[in-house]
């Protein structure tokens, strides 16, 4: 493994500039997510406020089991995103392989139950489009609405899932190529960042999707 002190890019004086410029730029890049997904947050908000008893008979037709175990996959992944990055830390390549596999595949099982819910959706007419049907007709459009929001919040979230999937692909390459140390180890956490940010947005989607129509 290279001295840490060649390890830092040619722009940089050395590795901690180049460590504060990388969480710099990864926080300035979380904050604009939050700005996205905080919009669609607000008009979810919105028109729950305009349609309460719509968003909630809706959010009654979701599979809150399928949703909670969803819920418990990501907590699953994001405790074993961190035992990678503690593994990263102590320079133990074998452990930060094996969580980095171990949070991979906890995405992939979030993405194939959520896959399996979109399907039921699809098969219960309840995608919004021109085949959408809702059994109670005078709030049809109301929850078309609702759903519209489901697909494209979770949908959102669905994409980000496969990303981090993928830099998690690409970390899990390079830490069997021995490119990480207890000296360098910043894409690590730095993607480990980027999927905590992912599953804390599942940890609000959930409640609002899935728990809030409940007890009507």
């Amino acid at each position: 493994m290279s001295d840490i002190q060649t390890i830092h890019a040619h722009q940089f004086d050395d590795v901690e500039q180049q460590h504060g410029a990388s969480w710099i730029g990864m926080w300035v890049f979380l904050a604009t997510e939050v700005m996205f997904f905080g919009g669609m947050f607000m008009g979810y908000a919105v028109y729950r406020t305009a349609y309460p008893q719509a968003f909630a008979s809706a959010s009654n037709h979701l599979d809150i089991w399928l949703g909670t175990i969803n819920t418990a996959v990501l907590i699953c992944s994001s405790f074993t995103m961190a035992l990678g990055v503690r593994s990263a830390q102590l320079d133990a390549r074998k452990p930060l392989m094996i969580f980095l596999l171990l949070t991979i595949v906890l995405g992939a099982v979030f993405l194939g139950i959520k896959f399996t819910e979109y399907y039921f959706k699809f098969t219960e007419h309840l995608v919004p489009g021109s085949n959408f049907i809702f059994e109670e007709t005078s709030l049809a459009r109301q929850a078309e609405i609702f759903f519209s929001f489901y697909f494209a919040m979770t949908g959102m979230h669905a994409v980000h899932m496969l990303i981090g999937i993928g830099l998690l692909t690409a970390l899990t390459l390079m830490a069997s190529r021995g490119r990480f140390s207890a000296s360098y180890y910043t894409p690590v956490e730095l993607v480990g960042l980027y999927w905590h940010f992912v599953d804390i947005v599942w940890i609000f989607l959930f409640p609002l999707l899935y728990l809030l129509g409940r007890h009507l």
